[in-house]
């Protein structure tokens, strides 16, 4: 399977791709102990592609341990990649004909402070995001200051209360300190901050699985009611399917490092194909109906990232397994006629 193939996305053909992630591995270092030599590593990224369009939404799916936060801060350079290639926020004709010198993980210090700015992230938690010695005012207006520096106190402040109020803040809340706040108020404050400099792209890591389930579809129509006023792209990253399923244009299933399956969110609501995606869609509840069940147990551990399996990772665990599972790693082939829907599976 070819990076073209998963990448194609025919009805986003209209909008321009923004984003695009080729082949990304990344391993991590781990001691072997004692007096032992060996290096090991964590396979946390196995050739993982993936595209974002403008004004639209790619969420990434899949448990813990899956990669969704590593692709995500590889993206950032938090964490640089061993191998693969970035394009991010080029001409039409460039990212049609992408070259080496437009690769942002070739980008010197001073182009990657000015291009990084149009990434900005949205923490998992709300409590931890937040410097509790800094003003609102202040959290906010801090990365419009690393653009934006002749700001004098009377421009901050309006700028921060235009701010507050595309969140749902009153303007009081200037002076305030975050532990003077809600959790759903710090989340929806994180936003503020994250939209102050006019980003391209934002990274919602989890953004609402530690607020209370009351809370959680306030903060994701909000983000929603944000796209549709301003064309933010999102790369939406959870372990809830469900919440996925609503934000989402188009879908990444991870496990073990690797996408097992890809599709538009309808798409993947209505035919999960692959095994671990059956198994997620399983357990999303559906008003009226009782709660479903897989009616094939799925048993097994999930497979170490140290020594990764020769065959399919979810192997051990997968009720549709067969021979050929443990000898070959499936590719990601498509499975529609509108080439929107690929999966990973020998069984597919």
């Amino acid at each position: 399977m070819q990076q073209s193939d998963i990448n194609s996305q025919t009805a986003l053909a209209e909008n321009k791709k923004l984003l695009s992630a080729i082949k990304l591995v990344k391993r991590f270092s781990v001691k072997a102990g004692g007096f032992s030599t060996s290096k090991l590593y964590v396979h946390a990224l196995n050739s993982v592609s993936f595209d974002v369009y403008e004004n639209s939404t790619l969420g990434i799916v899949g448990e813990s341990g899956s990669g969704k936060t590593t692709a995500a801060r590889t993206i950032l350079r938090i964490h640089e990649a061993d191998s693969g290639k970035l394009f991010f926020n080029l001409p039409q004709n460039q990212m049609q004909d992408m070259q080496d010198k437009d690769n942002f993980f070739n980008y010197d210090k001073e182009k990657l402070k000015k291009e990084r700015i149009k990434i900005q992230y949205i923490f998992q938690n709300p409590y931890m995001a937040l410097n509790p010695k800094m003003q609102i005012k202040d959290i906010i207006i801090e990365p419009l200051l690393a653009t934006e520096k002749k700001l004098n106190a009377n421009e901050r402040n309006k700028a921060v209360e235009k701010l507050l109020d595309m969140v749902g803040i009153p303007s009081s809340s200037l002076s305030k300190f975050p532990h003077e706040f809600s959790g759903g108020q710090r989340q929806r404050i994180s936003i503020a901050r994250s939209i102050s400099v006019n980003p391209k792209l934002i990274i919602c890591d989890e953004p609402v699985s530690s607020l209370d389930v009351s809370i959680q579809s306030q903060i994701l129509n909000l983000l929603i009611d944000l796209q549709r006023e301003s064309g933010i792209s999102y790369l939406f990253i959870a372990h809830n399917l469900a919440v996925v399923f609503y934000m989402s244009d188009f879908i990444a299933v991870m496990y073990a490092g690797k996408i097992v399956e890809y599709a538009s969110s309808k798409e993947l609501y209505k035919n999960p194909l692959h095994p671990y995606t059956v198994l997620l869609r399983s357990v999303v509840p559906e008003i009226g109906k009782g709660k479903k069940i897989y009616n094939k147990k799925s048993q097994g551990e999930v497979p170490s990232l140290i020594n990764l399996p020769k065959g399919c990772a979810f192997y051990s665990r997968c009720p549709e397994r067969m021979e050929i599972c443990a000898a070959e790693n499936p590719k990601l082939k498509k499975v529609s006629d509108d080439e929107t829907h690929v999966c990973a599976c020998h069984a597919v």
